[in-house]
């Protein structure tokens, strides 16, 4: 088994590749690879990179994956048009408005080459104290997080943007933040599917591409084990919500993960439990996440099944929305960038919002 490679989502150091990271991504079949805003200068430059990656695939197109949320997660600026934080945005209570943000990032996404983007954020911002979440969700309560999400999902579906439900089974109703502590939720298990889980239910059957899991411990789930490394975590989202997609895990290389344990070990342990691809931000770690994965495939401790699942599942998603890769015309990516009517629409959104504050606090 050759493609393990695959199941590996990795980042990369700058503005262009390196030569050990097109040896890498070209010799490991690298599945798919995460930009973030140390990759980015401007449209011209980032779909350059994009071509100069997907160069190096072996037959289907890489994923080329980033966190494009809105408002504070939002990778590229400059050029790229930049929305209201989405919590922000549901003040406005229409969920057509989502569906038209959606469908300008993925113009400007695709306009580049990023075919998946790390949004929607799924979790309920329903403990104030949270600021790792905070304005990234939908809402306060499940129904308003359920009712704009799916609009999100229909807006990237409808122009070609791959989109992933984060964080399972919810990240809102914690204090800590798992880029540095591993949060813990005490939450009843009743209330948590009652809650936390309906937004995820939404997008599954608005048919989300994928769902990302959360570093974080449920105790009535797994009293043991964060979500991303639990197998029980993994059956519920398989077997009971019935998420045929793939499964990826949040950033590995996050302390929740990191202080606890090897990135071989935890890149089996996540693989192993359910998900189908692990995400790196740095290439040395996921060399490592690599080399852990092709130890547990020669040990069998995963067994040769349950990664030809795997597998099959990246292939057959990659075989239905990436038929071939056409690479981008540099000198026609300006057209899409800095278009007046977009601008226009983030413009109206801003007073629209400002608006509604004002009347909040006339009412008070």
């Amino acid at each position: 088994m050759t493609k393990l490679g695959q199941l590996v989502f990795t980042g990369i150091s700058g503005l262009a590749l390196k030569a050990e990271e097109k040896n890498f991504i070209e010799k490991e079949d690298v599945g798919g690879v995460i930009l973030f805003s140390n990759n980015y200068e401007s449209p011209a430059q980032l779909a350059e990179l994009v071509n100069s990656i997907q160069v190096l695939r072996s037959e289907y197109p890489l994923f080329i994956a980033t966190d494009h949320e809105g408002g504070r997660v939002v990778r590229f600026k400059t050029h790229f048009t930049q929305f209201p934080p989405m919590l922000e945005i549901a003040k406005l209570e229409s969920p057509k408005l989502f569906f038209e943000v959606a469908s300008i990032m993925s113009e400007e996404l695709l306009a580049c080459g990023v075919n998946l983007n790390l949004a929607p954020v799924c979790d309920i911002w329903n403990n104030e104290q949270n600021k790792v979440i905070w304005d990234r969700a939908f809402g306060t309560d499940h129904e308003s997080v359920s009712k704009y999400i799916s609009s999100m999902i229909r807006g990237f579906q409808t122009n070609g943007v791959l989109s992933c439900a984060k964080h399972f089974p919810g990240h809102g109703n914690t204090i800590k933040d798992s880029h540095f502590d591993l949060p813990i939720v005490k939450k009843a298990l009743e209330q948590i599917k009652a809650e936390e889980f309906q937004p995820f239910i939404k997008a599954i059957k608005a048919r989300v591409d994928f769902v990302m899991m959360a570093h974080v411990i449920v105790e009535e789930i797994d009293s043991d084990l964060p979500c991303s490394l639990s197998p029980k975590a993994h059956d519920i989202l398989r077997n009971e919500l019935k998420f045929k997609g793939l499964i990826l895990s949040d950033d590995m290389q996050m302390k929740a993960i990191t202080d606890h344990r090897g990135t071989g070990e935890a890149a089996m342990c996540a693989i192993k439990a359910g998900s189908d691809l692990v995400e790196y931000r740095d290439m040395d770690q996921a060399i490592l996440g690599l080399e852990g994965l092709k130890k547990a495939h020669k040990d069998k401790t995963i067994k040769a099944q349950d990664f030809a699942e795997r597998l099959a599942r990246v292939e057959e998603t990659k075989k239905r929305f990436f038929q071939e890769y056409k690479p981008i015309y540099v000198p026609d990516i300006e057209k899409k960038f800095s278009r007046k009517a977009s601008q226009v629409f983030a413009d109206d959104l801003r007073k629209k919002i400002a608006e509604k504050n004002a009347q909040k606090l006339l009412r008070g």
